[in-house]
C-alpha cells in the first residue's frame, strides 16, 4: 500500500469523486477515503428489495447531470454511462384521471394547458432555449457576462419570487400544480424564497436537457468516476471512516466531501473563530422518508400518459401541495404528503425482471423523523393509481433518522446538505469569495454544502479541486477530463 499521496479526498459522493477525477487528471496522486462499503454516496444502486430489482439508493432522475459542464467534459457516454430519456419527463396527476404532462417540447406541453398555454410558453420558452448558458452561468464560479443576459434577467426577476406568487399567473389546476410540484424540490414551504427559482430552473432544464435516468442505475455514474480515478493512478478505499484528520496519510491538500457539521467535528478547534462561528450557524433543512418498491407490473396510473413518465409529483392541487410543505416546515407530518416518484422502467427496462418494475418514492418530513410514512406514501400512489398496492412484491423503507445513519452528510435526513433558503442558496457554507477554501493550509470543502449546491452534477467537487490546484499546487491550467 503506497501512502505517497498529493491529495486526499474524504467522501466518495458525486462531488468527492469529481474532485478526485479533476485532481488525477492534473497528474496528482489521489486517495479517496470512503466510510461506506461501496463508493458513491447519494449516487448508488442496490438490490434493496428482491434479487434482480435494481433500486437507486438516493438520486434517481438526473436533470443536473444532463446539464452539468463537468459531466459534459468528463464524457459519460464514452465511459459506458447512458442517460435514457422517458417520453414524458414529468407528470403531475390530479383527481379524476386528469394530469399535467411535461415533455421536452415547450409548445407541446403548453398546448395541453389550454388557456394557460400562452403564459406557459412566455415564461418557460426563453429559459428552455437558453438553459445551457443561463444555468451554466448560475452554476459556475465564472464571472463572465452571459451570452443571453436578458433571459438571465428574466429568470432572476421571476425566480426571486415564491412559488405561490409565481403560479398566480396561471388559472388551471394543471399548470399551478405542475410548477408547484417542481418548486417543492426546494424542500421549503411554497410561500418562501427561492422556491420560484427552483421551480423555473428544474422545469426549464427538463425542457432543454430532460430528466433522464441512468441505464442500469445511478450507481453507474459513480462506477465510471471511480474507474477514472484508478486509471489515473489514484486509490479509492472503502470502509475508511475518518473521525480525525490525523487518521489521513500526509498530503499537501485534503478535500472534504462533508457538511459543515462534519468539518467542525474534524477541525473545529483549529478553525479561526469567525469561520467556525459561520459554520455553527449553518442550517439544515427537512428530512426525507424514502420507500422503494418491487412491483409485479407497471403502475396502473389513471391517466395513461403518466405511465410514460420518468418522474411524477403526487399530492394533488397546488393548494394541497402548499399545505403539505407548510406542515413539514412547521415540524409536523402531513397526512397527505407531497410525494416524489420515479419509475425508471419508463425508459430503462433493465432495472427489473421482464414484465416487472421498480418504483422509487420519497416524501418530506421534519428533521430526524422516525415516523413511518410508508402507508401515507402508498395511499397517495393508490389515489392516482388504483390497484397499485396489489402489485407490491416487496418494499424497502428508510426514515429520516436512518437516512442520516446511512449517510452522515444527510444531517437529520436532509438530502440537500443544508437548508435551501435564499441566503444558503448563494452563500454556502459561509460568506467567502472562494467558498471551497477552508482557512487552514491545504484544506478544502467540496460537498453540496458549497455552491452551486445539491444535485448530481459534480460541480462542487470540480470547482473545489480547481481551487486546490491553484492555491496549493500552483496549477492554473484546467485539466482535460475527456477519456479520448
Amino acid at each position: 500500500m503506497n501512502d505517497g499521496f498529493d491529495a486526499v479526498v474524504v467522501g466518495s459522493g458525486p462531488n468527492g469523486l469529481a474532485a478526485a477525477v479533476t485532481l488525477t487528471a492534473a497528474g496528482l496522486r489521489v486517495l479517496v477515503a470512503e466510510g461506506g462499503e461501496t463508493p458513491g454516496g447519494g449516487c448508488r444502486t442496490s438490490e434493496l428489495t428482491l434479487p434482480g430489482f435494481h433500486h437507486d439508493v438516493c438520486s434517481a432522475a438526473h436533470p443536473m447531470a444532463a446539464l452539468s459542464s463537468f459531466f459534459r467534459d468528463f464524457g459519460l457516454e464514452p465511459r459506458g454511462v447512458r442517460l435514457l430519456h422517458p417520453e414524458v419527463f414529468l407528470a403531475h396527476p390530479l383527481d379524476g384521471g386528469r394530469a399535467a404532462i411535461a415533455t421536452r417540447s415547450v409548445a407541446e406541453t403548453a398546448a395541453r394547458l389550454g388557456d394557460d398555454g400562452d403564459a406557459y410558453r412566455g415564461l418557460l420558452g426563453p429559459l428552455a432555449r437558453h438553459a445551457a448558458d443561463i444555468f451554466g452561468w448560475v452554476m459556475s464560479s465564472e464571472r463572465r457576462v452571459p451570452s443571453h443576459p436578458f433571459s438571465l434577467m428574466g429568470f432572476g426577476l421571476n425566480g426571486l419570487r415564491s412559488a405561490q406568487a409565481l403560479v398566480g399567473r396561471f388559472g388551471s389546476e394543471e399548470a399551478r400544480a405542475m410548477l408547484g410540484g417542481v418548486a417543492a424540490h426546494a424542500m421549503r414551504p411554497l410561500d418562501r424564497l427561492p422556491t420560484g427559482a427552483v421551480g423555473l430552473m428544474l422545469t426549464a432544464i427538463g425542457h432543454s436537457h430532460g430528466w433522464p435516468v441512468v441505464e442500469g442505475g445511478s450507481g453507474r455514474i459513480s462506477e465510471a468516476m471511480v474507474a477514472a480515478v484508478r486509471a489515473g493512478g489514484g486509490e479509492v478505499r472503502t470502509g475508511f471512516w475518518v473521525r480525525d484528520l490525523a487518521q489521513l496519510p500526509p498530503a499537501r491538500a485534503v478535500l472534504l466531501d462533508l457538511t459543515p457539521r462534519q468539518l467542525l467535528a474534524l477541525a473545529g478547534a483549529r478553525l479561526p473563530v469567525r469561520y467556525r462561528s459561520a459554520l455553527e450557524r449553518y442550517r439544515y433543512g427537512a428530512g426525507v422518508f424514502k420507500a422503494d418498491f418491487a412491483l409485479s407490473g407497471p403502475v396502473p396510473w389513471s391517466n395513461p400518459l403518466c405511465r410514460r413518465a420518468g418522474t411524477l409529483h403526487l399530492g394533488g392541487t397546488f393548494e394541497e401541495l402548499a399545505t403539505s410543505e407548510a406542515e413539514v416546515g412547521a415540524g409536523r407530518h402531513p397526512q397527505s404528503p407531497y410525494v416524489l416518484v420515479t419509475q425508471p422502467g419508463a425508459a430503462d427496462p433493465s432495472r427489473a425482471p421482464e414484465g416487472q418494475q421498480t418504483l422509487w418514492a420519497y416524501c418530506h418530513v421534519p428533521s430526524r423523523s422516525e415516523v413511518d410514512m410508508g402507508p401515507r406514501i402508498e395511499a397517495q400512489i393508490e389515489r392516482f393509481a388504483p390497484g397499485f398496492r396489489d402489485l407490491i412484491l416487496a418494499r424497502h423503507v428508510r426514515n429520516a433518522a436512518q437516512q442520516e445513519a446511512y449517510d452522515p452528510n444527510c444531517v437529520g435526513g436532509d438530502i440537500a446538505a443544508g437548508l435551501q433558503d435564499l441566503r444558503q442558496t448563494f452563500l454556502r457554507p459561509a460568506l467567502r469569495w472562494d467558498p471551497y477554501r477552508v482557512p487552514l493550509p491545504g484544506l478544502y470543502l467540496c460537498s453540496a454544502a458549497t455552491t452551486p449546491g445539491p444535485g448530481v452534477h459534480g460541480l462542487c467537487g470540480e470547482l473545489a479541486a480547481l481551487s486546490a490546484l491553484r492555491h496549493t499546487f500552483g496549477v492554473r491550467e484546467r485539466p482535460v477530463l475527456s477519456p479520448n
